[in-house]
Protein backbone atom coordinates (compact mmCIF):
# COMPACT_ATOMS: atom_id res chain seq x y z
CA UNK A 1 0.00 0.00 0.00
CA UNK A 2 1.04 3.33 -0.62
CA UNK A 3 1.01 6.34 1.50
CA UNK A 4 -0.50 9.63 0.41
CA UNK A 5 0.38 12.88 1.99
CA UNK A 6 -2.21 14.83 2.54
CA UNK A 7 -0.67 18.09 4.49
CA UNK A 8 0.58 21.37 3.20
CA UNK A 9 3.68 20.60 1.69
CA UNK A 10 6.82 21.90 2.98
CA UNK A 11 8.69 24.55 0.77
CA UNK A 12 11.79 23.53 -0.56
CA UNK A 13 14.54 25.24 -2.78
CA UNK A 14 17.54 22.71 -3.29
CA UNK A 15 18.33 19.30 -2.78
CA UNK A 16 19.61 19.51 0.83
CA UNK A 17 16.11 20.92 1.85
CA UNK A 18 13.84 18.80 -0.95
CA UNK A 19 13.83 15.26 1.20
CA UNK A 20 11.74 17.39 4.30
CA UNK A 21 9.08 17.42 1.83
CA UNK A 22 8.25 13.74 2.46
CA UNK A 23 6.22 13.83 5.17
CA UNK A 24 4.58 11.05 7.05
CA UNK A 25 0.70 10.23 6.87
CA UNK A 26 -1.76 7.65 6.70
CA UNK A 27 -1.69 4.48 4.61
CA UNK A 28 -2.99 5.30 0.99
CA UNK A 29 -4.85 2.66 -0.69
CA UNK A 30 -3.50 2.75 -4.41
CA UNK A 31 -0.79 1.70 -6.65
CA UNK A 32 1.40 4.85 -7.78
CA UNK A 33 3.76 4.82 -10.95
CA UNK A 34 5.87 7.81 -10.70
CA UNK A 35 7.26 9.98 -13.41
CA UNK A 36 10.23 12.10 -13.43
CA UNK A 37 13.23 13.09 -16.12
CA UNK A 38 14.28 16.47 -18.04
CA UNK A 39 12.51 15.51 -21.29
CA UNK A 40 10.03 12.55 -22.20
CA UNK A 41 7.70 12.70 -18.79
CA UNK A 42 4.70 13.30 -20.48
CA UNK A 43 4.51 10.95 -23.21
CA UNK A 44 5.73 7.95 -20.91
CA UNK A 45 2.95 9.08 -18.71
CA UNK A 46 0.43 9.28 -20.93
CA UNK A 47 1.96 5.64 -22.02
CA UNK A 48 1.76 4.22 -18.67
CA UNK A 49 -1.45 5.54 -18.24
CA UNK A 50 -3.10 3.94 -21.23
CA UNK A 51 -1.25 0.45 -20.59
CA UNK A 52 -2.47 0.53 -16.74
CA UNK A 53 -6.25 1.80 -18.21
CA UNK A 54 -6.35 -1.09 -20.86
CA UNK A 55 -5.72 -3.21 -18.00
CA UNK A 56 -8.97 -2.13 -16.42
CA UNK A 57 -7.85 -0.29 -13.82
CA UNK A 58 -9.53 2.85 -13.57
CA UNK A 59 -6.68 5.31 -13.71
CA UNK A 60 -5.96 8.70 -12.64
CA UNK A 61 -3.05 10.88 -14.37
CA UNK A 62 -1.05 14.25 -13.86
CA UNK A 63 0.88 15.50 -16.50
CA UNK A 64 2.23 18.70 -17.86
CA UNK A 65 -1.03 19.22 -20.39
CA UNK A 66 -3.86 18.40 -17.17
CA UNK A 67 -5.30 15.90 -14.81
CA UNK A 68 -6.99 13.15 -15.94
CA UNK A 69 -9.94 10.52 -13.89
CA UNK A 70 -10.67 7.72 -16.33
CA UNK A 71 -9.49 9.38 -19.42
CA UNK A 72 -11.67 12.86 -18.74
CA UNK A 73 -9.46 16.07 -18.50
CA UNK A 74 -10.48 17.77 -15.32
CA UNK A 75 -8.29 20.18 -14.74
CA UNK A 76 -5.94 21.91 -17.68
CA UNK A 77 -2.63 23.78 -17.70
CA UNK A 78 0.45 22.45 -15.98
CA UNK A 79 -0.50 19.81 -13.57
CA UNK A 80 3.28 17.86 -12.93
CA UNK A 81 3.70 19.05 -9.46
CA UNK A 82 2.27 18.20 -6.07
CA UNK A 83 -0.95 19.71 -5.75
CA UNK A 84 -2.65 18.05 -8.63
CA UNK A 85 -1.03 14.66 -7.73
CA UNK A 86 -3.15 15.03 -4.75
CA UNK A 87 -6.56 15.63 -6.53
CA UNK A 88 -5.83 12.12 -8.03
CA UNK A 89 -4.37 10.54 -5.13
CA UNK A 90 -7.71 11.80 -3.34
CA UNK A 91 -10.56 10.99 -5.71
CA UNK A 92 -12.98 7.81 -4.79
CA UNK A 93 -12.75 6.82 -8.23
CA UNK A 94 -9.23 6.46 -9.05
CA UNK A 95 -7.76 2.84 -8.11
CA UNK A 96 -4.42 3.34 -9.68
CA UNK A 97 -2.46 6.49 -10.13
CA UNK A 98 0.49 7.74 -12.54
CA UNK A 99 1.81 10.71 -11.54
CA UNK A 100 4.39 12.95 -13.58
CA UNK A 101 6.86 14.59 -11.07
CA UNK A 102 8.30 17.83 -12.31
CA UNK A 103 11.49 19.38 -10.97
CA UNK A 104 9.72 22.92 -9.84
CA UNK A 105 7.23 21.11 -7.94
CA UNK A 106 9.71 18.93 -6.08
CA UNK A 107 11.71 22.26 -5.52
CA UNK A 108 9.03 24.02 -4.20
CA UNK A 109 6.49 21.93 -2.52
CA UNK A 110 7.93 18.50 -2.41
CA UNK A 111 5.69 15.13 -3.13
CA UNK A 112 2.19 14.46 -2.78
CA UNK A 113 3.32 10.78 -1.71
CA UNK A 114 6.03 9.25 0.51
CA UNK A 115 5.84 6.09 -1.20
CA UNK A 116 5.29 4.15 -4.68
CA UNK A 117 5.40 1.44 -6.67
CA UNK A 118 7.51 2.33 -9.49
CA UNK A 119 9.70 5.20 -10.33
CA UNK A 120 10.71 6.08 -14.00
CA UNK A 121 13.43 8.17 -14.47
CA UNK A 122 13.84 9.05 -18.27
CA UNK A 123 16.82 11.24 -18.50
CA UNK A 124 19.00 14.40 -17.39
CA UNK A 125 19.88 16.88 -19.36
CA UNK A 126 20.84 20.48 -18.92
CA UNK A 127 17.73 22.32 -18.05
CA UNK A 128 16.26 24.69 -15.40
CA UNK A 129 19.94 25.04 -14.26
CA UNK A 130 20.92 28.21 -12.20
CA UNK A 131 16.98 28.00 -10.86
CA UNK A 132 15.98 27.08 -7.21
CA UNK A 133 19.39 26.56 -5.78
CA UNK A 134 20.19 23.94 -8.64
CA UNK A 135 23.49 25.00 -11.13
CA UNK A 136 25.29 21.55 -11.99
CA UNK A 137 23.22 18.76 -13.89
CA UNK A 138 24.61 15.88 -10.81
CA UNK A 139 22.32 18.76 -8.87
CA UNK A 140 19.71 18.41 -10.83
CA UNK A 141 20.10 14.41 -11.32
CA UNK A 142 19.95 14.53 -7.23
CA UNK A 143 16.26 16.10 -6.99
CA UNK A 144 15.29 13.74 -10.01
CA UNK A 145 16.71 10.67 -7.70
CA UNK A 146 14.29 11.45 -4.79
CA UNK A 147 11.29 10.33 -6.87
CA UNK A 148 12.91 7.01 -7.17
CA UNK A 149 14.02 7.19 -3.52
CA UNK A 150 10.33 6.85 -2.62
CA UNK A 151 10.06 3.40 -4.10
CA UNK A 152 9.18 0.88 -2.03
CA UNK A 153 11.88 -1.96 -1.26
CA UNK A 154 9.64 -4.67 -2.99
CA UNK A 155 8.76 -1.89 -5.78
CA UNK A 156 11.07 -0.89 -9.31
CA UNK A 157 13.15 1.86 -10.49
CA UNK A 158 13.03 1.71 -14.16
CA UNK A 159 16.19 3.33 -15.19
CA UNK A 160 17.46 5.00 -18.45
CA UNK A 161 21.20 2.87 -18.61
CA UNK A 162 21.67 4.59 -22.02
CA UNK A 163 22.07 7.81 -19.76
CA UNK A 164 25.31 8.06 -17.53
CA UNK A 165 23.56 10.18 -14.68
CA UNK A 166 20.38 8.04 -14.56
CA UNK A 167 22.51 5.13 -14.64
CA UNK A 168 24.63 5.60 -11.63
CA UNK A 169 21.38 6.25 -9.71
CA UNK A 170 21.61 2.77 -8.46
CA UNK A 171 23.73 3.23 -6.38
CA UNK A 172 21.70 5.02 -4.26
CA UNK A 173 18.66 3.31 -4.49
CA UNK A 174 17.48 0.48 -1.59
CA UNK A 175 14.38 -0.65 -4.20
CA UNK A 176 15.01 -3.08 -7.23
CA UNK A 177 16.50 -1.97 -10.40
CA UNK A 178 15.45 -2.18 -13.88
CA UNK A 179 16.39 -0.88 -17.10
CA UNK A 180 15.84 0.62 -20.40
CA UNK A 181 17.59 1.49 -23.36
CA UNK A 182 17.71 2.04 -26.55
CA UNK A 183 21.24 -0.04 -26.85
CA UNK A 184 20.33 -3.71 -26.42
CA UNK A 185 24.16 -4.63 -26.53
CA UNK A 186 24.94 -2.13 -24.09
CA UNK A 187 27.34 -4.06 -21.14
CA UNK A 188 25.10 -2.00 -18.51
CA UNK A 189 21.62 -3.88 -19.76
CA UNK A 190 24.01 -7.02 -20.76
CA UNK A 191 25.60 -7.54 -16.79
CA UNK A 192 22.05 -6.86 -15.48
CA UNK A 193 20.22 -8.93 -17.42
CA UNK A 194 22.82 -12.14 -17.18
CA UNK A 195 22.74 -11.20 -13.19
CA UNK A 196 18.83 -12.26 -13.11
CA UNK A 197 18.23 -8.54 -13.56
CA UNK A 198 14.70 -7.00 -15.88
CA UNK A 199 15.35 -4.67 -18.80
CA UNK A 200 13.23 -3.38 -22.05
CA UNK A 201 15.38 -3.11 -25.19
CA UNK A 202 14.61 -2.55 -28.69
CA UNK A 203 15.69 -6.10 -30.93
CA UNK A 204 15.06 -7.36 -33.81
CA UNK A 205 12.69 -4.36 -34.69
CA UNK A 206 10.46 -4.92 -31.63
CA UNK A 207 9.95 -4.48 -28.39
CA UNK A 208 11.48 -6.99 -26.30
CA UNK A 209 11.36 -7.69 -22.55
CA UNK A 210 14.59 -9.19 -21.12
CA UNK A 211 14.44 -11.41 -17.78
CA UNK A 212 17.17 -13.38 -17.01
CA UNK A 213 18.07 -15.77 -19.85
CA UNK A 214 14.22 -15.07 -21.09
CA UNK A 215 13.19 -13.09 -24.21
CA UNK A 216 10.05 -11.64 -24.20
CA UNK A 217 8.11 -10.31 -27.13
CA UNK A 218 5.90 -7.84 -26.87
CA UNK A 219 4.96 -5.41 -29.77
CA UNK A 220 6.43 -5.30 -33.30
CA UNK A 221 8.00 -1.01 -33.65
CA UNK A 222 6.67 -0.66 -36.78
CA UNK A 223 2.62 -1.16 -34.93
CA UNK A 224 3.19 1.18 -32.34
CA UNK A 225 1.72 4.30 -33.87
CA UNK A 226 3.87 6.81 -31.20
CA UNK A 227 7.20 5.64 -32.69
CA UNK A 228 6.02 6.96 -36.29
CA UNK A 229 7.36 3.98 -37.74
CA UNK A 230 10.74 3.78 -35.65
CA UNK A 231 12.21 7.09 -36.95
CA UNK A 232 10.78 8.80 -33.59
CA UNK A 233 13.57 7.16 -31.54
CA UNK A 234 12.98 9.48 -28.44
CA UNK A 235 9.41 7.91 -28.66
CA UNK A 236 10.64 4.53 -28.54
CA UNK A 237 12.92 5.49 -25.62
CA UNK A 238 9.37 6.57 -23.86
CA UNK A 239 7.65 3.05 -24.71
CA UNK A 240 10.42 0.86 -23.43
CA UNK A 241 9.96 2.80 -20.42
CA UNK A 242 6.20 2.78 -19.53
CA UNK A 243 6.15 -0.96 -20.80
CA UNK A 244 8.95 -2.56 -18.75
CA UNK A 245 7.25 -0.64 -15.79
CA UNK A 246 3.82 -1.94 -16.30
CA UNK A 247 5.28 -5.30 -16.56
CA UNK A 248 6.95 -5.21 -13.61
CA UNK A 249 3.23 -3.88 -12.34
CA UNK A 250 1.55 -7.56 -13.31
CA UNK A 251 0.37 -6.16 -16.62
CA UNK A 252 0.37 -8.89 -19.15
CA UNK A 253 2.66 -8.58 -22.49
CA UNK A 254 -0.99 -8.80 -24.09
CA UNK A 255 -2.23 -5.81 -22.49
CA UNK A 256 0.60 -4.00 -23.32
CA UNK A 257 0.95 -4.98 -26.90
CA UNK A 258 -3.12 -4.15 -27.30
CA UNK A 259 -2.36 -0.40 -25.04
CA UNK A 260 0.93 0.01 -27.49
CA UNK A 261 -0.69 -0.37 -30.66
CA UNK A 262 -3.95 1.07 -29.72
CA UNK A 263 -2.02 4.64 -28.75
CA UNK A 264 -2.60 6.61 -31.48
CA UNK A 265 -0.79 10.15 -31.16
CA UNK A 266 -2.72 13.39 -32.05
CA UNK A 267 -3.67 17.36 -30.99
CA UNK A 268 -5.67 15.72 -29.00
CA UNK A 269 -4.11 12.58 -27.00
CA UNK A 270 -0.57 14.09 -27.28
CA UNK A 271 -0.67 17.72 -28.13
CA UNK A 272 2.76 19.35 -28.69
CA UNK A 273 4.34 15.82 -29.51
CA UNK A 274 4.71 16.08 -32.97
CA UNK A 275 1.14 16.90 -33.88
CA UNK A 276 0.83 17.38 -37.82
CA UNK A 277 -1.35 19.10 -39.64
CA UNK A 278 -1.57 18.53 -43.09
CA UNK A 279 -2.42 21.49 -45.25
CA UNK A 280 -2.72 21.81 -49.09
CA UNK A 281 1.03 22.94 -49.62
CA UNK A 282 2.54 22.22 -46.85
CA UNK A 283 2.52 20.55 -43.25
CA UNK A 284 2.69 22.58 -40.08
CA UNK A 285 4.05 20.66 -37.09
CA UNK A 286 3.85 21.44 -33.65
CA UNK A 287 5.71 20.52 -30.91
CA UNK A 288 7.39 21.07 -27.21
CA UNK A 289 10.74 21.24 -27.73
CA UNK A 290 12.56 23.94 -25.54
CA UNK A 291 15.91 22.49 -24.82
CA UNK A 292 18.93 21.51 -26.56
CA UNK A 293 18.39 17.93 -25.65
CA UNK A 294 14.77 18.08 -27.20
CA UNK A 295 16.03 19.70 -30.52
CA UNK A 296 18.82 16.58 -30.45
CA UNK A 297 15.89 14.31 -29.84
CA UNK A 298 13.47 15.61 -32.75
CA UNK A 299 16.73 15.92 -35.21
CA UNK A 300 16.87 12.58 -36.69
CA UNK A 301 13.12 12.49 -36.98
CA UNK A 302 12.51 16.01 -38.90
CA UNK A 303 16.05 14.90 -40.84
CA UNK A 304 13.37 11.38 -41.97
CA UNK A 305 10.79 13.75 -42.98
CA UNK A 306 10.48 14.39 -46.88
CA UNK A 307 10.21 18.18 -47.45
CA UNK A 308 11.53 20.99 -49.73
CA UNK A 309 12.23 23.40 -47.06
CA UNK A 310 12.29 23.24 -43.14
CA UNK A 311 11.35 26.23 -41.38
CA UNK A 312 12.01 25.86 -37.27
CA UNK A 313 9.64 28.54 -35.40
CA UNK A 314 11.89 29.19 -32.24
CA UNK A 315 12.40 30.63 -29.10
CA UNK A 316 14.56 31.14 -26.17
CA UNK A 317 13.43 30.71 -22.47
CA UNK A 318 14.19 34.31 -20.70
CA UNK A 319 14.79 31.89 -17.18
CA UNK A 320 17.78 29.75 -18.84
CA UNK A 321 21.43 29.96 -18.74
CA UNK A 322 22.71 32.20 -21.78
CA UNK A 323 24.70 28.74 -22.84
CA UNK A 324 21.70 27.31 -22.93
CA UNK A 325 19.76 29.50 -24.81
CA UNK A 326 22.69 29.56 -27.45
CA UNK A 327 22.77 25.79 -27.72
CA UNK A 328 19.30 25.47 -28.09
CA UNK A 329 19.58 27.69 -31.45
CA UNK A 330 22.70 25.70 -32.41
CA UNK A 331 21.19 22.58 -32.16
CA UNK A 332 17.87 24.68 -34.39
CA UNK A 333 20.18 25.48 -36.95
CA UNK A 334 21.04 22.24 -37.42
CA UNK A 335 17.91 20.98 -38.41
CA UNK A 336 15.85 23.36 -40.95
CA UNK A 337 16.95 25.10 -43.23
CA UNK A 338 14.91 28.87 -42.63
CA UNK A 339 14.41 29.65 -39.24
CA UNK A 340 11.66 32.43 -37.43
CA UNK A 341 12.59 34.03 -34.18
CA UNK A 342 9.61 34.24 -31.86
CA UNK A 343 9.00 35.11 -28.19
CA UNK A 344 7.70 33.65 -25.82
CA UNK A 345 5.08 35.59 -23.83
CA UNK A 346 6.67 35.32 -20.40
CA UNK A 347 10.21 36.74 -20.59
CA UNK A 348 10.94 35.33 -17.32
CA UNK A 349 12.71 37.96 -16.05
CA UNK A 350 15.54 38.67 -19.09
CA UNK A 351 14.95 41.50 -21.23
CA UNK A 352 13.14 40.40 -24.80
CA UNK A 353 15.97 41.83 -27.34
CA UNK A 354 18.83 39.61 -24.53
CA UNK A 355 16.56 36.75 -25.63
CA UNK A 356 16.55 37.32 -29.07
CA UNK A 357 20.22 38.60 -29.44
CA UNK A 358 21.61 35.02 -27.87
CA UNK A 359 19.00 33.25 -30.14
CA UNK A 360 20.91 35.07 -33.28
CA UNK A 361 24.26 34.18 -31.57
CA UNK A 362 23.66 30.62 -31.54
CA UNK A 363 22.65 30.58 -35.27
CA UNK A 364 25.54 32.40 -36.02
CA UNK A 365 27.82 30.31 -34.38
CA UNK A 366 26.70 27.00 -36.88
CA UNK A 367 25.45 29.01 -39.91
CA UNK A 368 26.44 32.82 -40.29
CA UNK A 369 24.37 32.85 -43.79
CA UNK A 370 21.58 31.21 -42.21
CA UNK A 371 17.75 32.68 -43.75
CA UNK A 372 16.29 34.09 -40.10
CA UNK A 373 13.88 36.96 -39.60
CA UNK A 374 12.49 38.09 -35.68
CA UNK A 375 8.75 37.68 -35.35
CA UNK A 376 7.68 38.26 -31.63
CA UNK A 377 4.68 37.19 -31.54
CA UNK A 378 4.21 33.63 -32.12
CA UNK A 379 0.73 34.15 -34.72
CA UNK A 380 2.14 36.56 -36.58
CA UNK A 381 5.04 34.00 -37.39
CA UNK A 382 2.87 31.62 -37.99
CA UNK A 383 1.03 33.64 -40.59
CA UNK A 384 4.58 34.98 -42.08
CA UNK A 385 5.43 30.89 -42.37
CA UNK A 386 2.34 30.55 -44.32
CA UNK A 387 2.44 33.30 -46.37
CA UNK A 388 5.78 32.59 -47.47
CA UNK A 389 5.68 28.61 -47.48
CA UNK A 390 6.48 26.83 -50.53
CA UNK A 391 5.07 23.80 -52.14
CA UNK A 392 6.30 20.46 -49.99
CA UNK A 393 7.47 22.81 -47.34
CA UNK A 394 7.80 21.65 -43.31
CA UNK A 395 6.81 24.17 -40.50
CA UNK A 396 7.84 23.71 -37.06
CA UNK A 397 6.54 25.45 -34.40
CA UNK A 398 7.88 25.64 -30.99
CA UNK A 399 5.62 26.45 -28.72
CA UNK A 400 5.37 27.18 -24.76
CA UNK A 401 1.23 27.92 -25.35
CA UNK A 402 0.74 24.52 -26.94
CA UNK A 403 -2.72 24.48 -26.49
CA UNK A 404 -3.95 28.00 -28.21
CA UNK A 405 -0.65 27.21 -30.62
CA UNK A 406 -2.84 24.08 -31.43
CA UNK A 407 -6.07 25.73 -31.44
CA UNK A 408 -4.86 28.60 -34.09
CA UNK A 409 -3.47 26.01 -36.76
CA UNK A 410 -6.78 24.27 -36.36
CA UNK A 411 -8.55 27.82 -37.29
CA UNK A 412 -6.00 28.10 -39.89
CA UNK A 413 -6.68 24.42 -41.44
CA UNK A 414 -10.01 24.40 -41.16
CA UNK A 415 -10.12 28.45 -43.09
CA UNK A 416 -8.11 26.61 -45.76
CA UNK A 417 -10.48 23.70 -45.97
CA UNK A 418 -13.90 25.96 -46.27
CA UNK A 419 -12.29 27.81 -49.40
Amino acid sequence: MNEVNNEKATPATNTGKLTAAYTDSTAGRIPIIAITGTNGKTTTTRLTAAIVGQARYKVGFTCSDGIYIQDELVETGDCSGPASARVVLNNPTVNYAVLECARGGMLRAGLAFSQCDVAIITNVAEDHLNLDGIDTIEKLAAVKMKVAQTVAPSGYAVLNAGDDLVYAMHQSLSCHIAYFSMDGTSPRIQEHVAAGGVACVPYNGGIVILKGAEKIEVARILDIPITFSGKARFNTANVLAATLATYLQGISVTIIKEALQAFVPSAERTPGRMNSFEFNDFTIMIDFAHNPHGFRAIASYIASIPATVKVGIIAGTGDRRDEDIISLAEEAAKIFDELIIRQDVSFRGRPGNEIIELVLQGIRNIDPEKKTIVIEKEKEAVDYAIKNARKGSLILLTSDKIMDAVQYVKELKAKEDNT
